[in-house]
Parts: C-alpha cells; sequence; structure tokens
C-alpha cells in the first residue's frame, strides 16, 4: 500500500521530464483544465456544457482526492499533514473549483448575483494550471525567494498611487467626484493604461498626469526586472546541479 502511496504521489506531482506517466497526467490535467474554462465563455448553458462540467468536476475531485491521501509525502508532518493539506493555498484553490458545482441555490430566492459569482469561481481553474508546469512553479519559488525585493517595489507603488491620487484630487476636484477615482485615475496612470475615461483638463492636472506616466514606467519595470533576474538565477542553479 505505502509503494502505491509513493508511486502516485510520483505521478500526481509536477513532472520534471523523467517520468513518463507524470509527463501524461500533467498533459491531461491541463487539458481537463482548459475544457472546463470553455463553457465561460458563453452566457448560455447547453446539456453538452452540463456534462462536461460534471465530468471535469469529477476529475478535479479524484485529483483532490489522491492529493489528499498522499498529504503526509508533500508536507512531511505525519499525521498533522492531512489536517494542514486542505489549508495550503493550492489546496483551497483546488476546493474553490470543485464547490461551485455543489453549490445548491433556490430559484426561488432569485439570487442571481449569487449565481454570477459562483459561475465566477470556476475561473479559478486556471490556477490549477501552476501545479503542473514545472516552468509556472519556478517562478512561484522565484517570488517566494524575493518577496523582500517585491513587498519593497509593491509598497513604493503603493505609495506612489496614493500620494497622486491626493495631488490630482485636490488639483482638479471637479473632475473627480471622490477619492476612489481619484485612486482609480492614479493606478491606471501608474500602469501607463490610459483608457481616457477619466483626465484632468487643467495644466497642472496634465503635467502631474505626465509625471505620474513616466515615473510609472519605472515602477512598473522593477518587479519584471526581479522576476526575471531571480528566473535566470534559479535555471542557473538547477543547470549546475
Amino acid at each position: 500500500m505505502q509503494t502505491l502511496r509513493n508511486r502516485l504521489y510520483e505521478i500526481i506531482e509536477v513532472s520534471d521530464g523523467n517520468d513518463r506517466w507524470s509527463s501524461i497526467y500533467d498533459v491531461i490535467m491541463i487539458c481537463v483544465i482548459v475544457v472546463s474554462l470553455i463553457p465561460l465563455a458563453f452566457k448560455q448553458s447547453t446539456p453538452l456544457f452540463d456534462v462536461t462540467e460534471k465530468i471535469t468536476v469529477t476529475v478535479f475531485i479524484l485529483d483532490y482526492a489522491l492529493r489528499f491521501w498522499t498529504a503526509d509525502l508533500k508536507l512531511h508532518r505525519g499525521a498533522a499533514s492531512f489536517f494542514l493539506y486542505p489549508f495550503t493555498p493550492l489546496a483551497i484553490i483546488d476546493l474553490l473549483c470543485i464547490l461551485p458545482t455543489f453549490v445548491a441555490i433556490s430559484s426561488g430566492l432569485r439570487v442571481l448575483k449569487v449565481i454570477r459569482l459562483m459561475r465566477a469561481f470556476r475561473v479559478l481553474r486556471a490556477l490549477k494550471m501552476l501545479r503542473y508546469s514545472r516552468n509556472l512553479l519556478i517562478i512561484i519559488d522565484v517570488i517566494r525567494e524575493q518577496r523582500a525585493a517585491l513587498c519593497a517595489v509593491f509598497a513604493l507603488a503603493f505609495g506612489y498611487i496614493l500620494i497622486s491620487a491626493l495631488i490630482i484630487f485636490n488639483v482638479e476636484p471637479d473632475m473627480f467626484d471622490n477619492f476612489f477615482v481619484a485612486l482609480y485615475w492614479a493606478t491606471v496612470s501608474l500602469t501607463t493604461v490610459g483608457y481616457g475615461d477619466i483626465y484632468p483638463v487643467s495644466a497642472a492636472g496634465r503635467v502631474i498626469t505626465m509625471l505620474s506616466s513616466v515615473l510609472g514606467i519605472a515602477v512598473i519595470a522593477l518587479p519584471s526586472g526581479i522576476i526575471t533576474a531571480g528566473y535566470m538565477d534559479h535555471l542557473n542553479r538547477d543547470t549546475q546541479r
């Protein structure tokens, strides 16, 4: 039995390229995840989509059950692993991908917003692909290793957004109904997206917008540089090993 559990654990964990069955399992799960997302691109449900939902959810349940059964091999905490595993980030994502299908909603309550919310939770299935791609797992490791630098950059971005919003809100109070709208403008300017739905009309406001956009390029580029450098360093360490 223990040998079977060990082999199942090797299969369901992301393949390193040397285990054929593990690679096949990863490909199958990615395909199942993609198929499960197709109905979300349509407003109306069909009998085919209903069948697809039942099949894909069944696969997700089996995957969750196998991972729970081998939790001690993953966490190395003995019997406590079976209590800790459901609270790990990826296990929570797995559970959120399954639960919407089993939520019973009475049509008499007319809770359309709740229905749409539970439907939207299915989008989280795309995050399940993190389990089955080694490159994505490397990026997660890089983010974990560089979390101090990334947190500093995000704190800088948040502070910049807050200050920009305060400045523009006081410079052009007629263009911004409330402070949240100013925060929205500051975020859009920082990321240099520029939707054009909200924009300043005074000379001072436009100067602030230009400065915000120019400085935003530098701030937004920092996380990309940190992650890229960490990713290359991780690959070099793997090559040396």
